[in-house]
């Protein structure tokens, strides 16, 4: 009994004074100083009216001047064509009485044919015309959105918007007649590239009696 107690005896003093020096290390170390809160990020916010700097700008106003003037040539040949479709329509209807049935009919065909293909050239014109103010377009926006970018930059802004996306701000935000300026600067003029609008193919006498043919109905050899 005494010889397990003599062996015990420093297994419970190990244990005693290994708890002793860990409650004073406790007691001596410092507590750990909780984390400072996060420092809050200034907001700093900028407002463009995009609208108004593609209406105001020159590059735009250049833009527009060029579209409408072929807006206004691409005007001028379609009523051109439109009198000559309206001519031959007339004489049609003056021959009506000296022409056979099928000869009729053929020139009827002939004659929406021409009608059908200065509908495509009208609808290509349109086309080649959007295309070519959204090149445009893409363009002034480009140098826009460089000028807007180094503009945020220098007055350290972390926000950008759209006067359009705003219902209420502080004029003092609005940055749009400074970014107006350096636009005219930087772009003063921009010629508008127009891409040839599509040719309308010509339709041929068969193509277009084809054409007739198809939307009618034809005869049931049951009946």
């Amino acid at each position: 009994m005494s010889v397990m107690r003599a062996a015990v005896a420093p297994l419970l003093l190990s244990f005693v004074l290994s708890g002793a020096v860990a409650q004073a290390q406790a007691q001596q170390t410092p507590p750990t100083p909780a984390a400072a809160p996060a420092t809050p990020t200034t907001l700093n916010i900028l407002v463009v009216d995009v609208q108004s700097l593609l209406q105001n700008s020159k590059s735009a106003k250049m833009v527009r001047q060029q579209i409408e003037q072929k807006r206004a040539e691409y005007a001028k040949e379609i009523s051109q064509e439109e009198q000559t479709l309206r001519q031959e329509r007339d004489a049609l209807q003056r021959q009506q009485s000296s022409l056979s049935a099928e000869q009729l009919n053929q020139k009827g065909r002939d004659f929406q044919a021409k009608v059908n293909e200065l509908d495509k050239s009208v609808q290509g014109k349109r086309q080649a015309l959007e295309r070519s103010n959204a090149e445009a377009l893409e363009k002034i926006q480009g140098a826009m959105l460089k000028i807007i970018t180094e503009l945020a930059k220098d007055r350290k802004a972390n926000l950008v918007f759209q006067r359009s996306e705003l219902v209420l701000f502080d004029q003092v935000f609005d940055v749009t007649d400074e970014v107006l300026q350096k636009l005219d600067e930087q772009l003063p003029t921009l010629t508008v590239n127009f891409t040839p609008p599509p040719a309308a193919p010509t339709a041929t006498p068969a193509a277009a009696a084809a054409a007739t043919d198809k939307g009618k109905k034809k005869p049931n050899p049951k009946q």
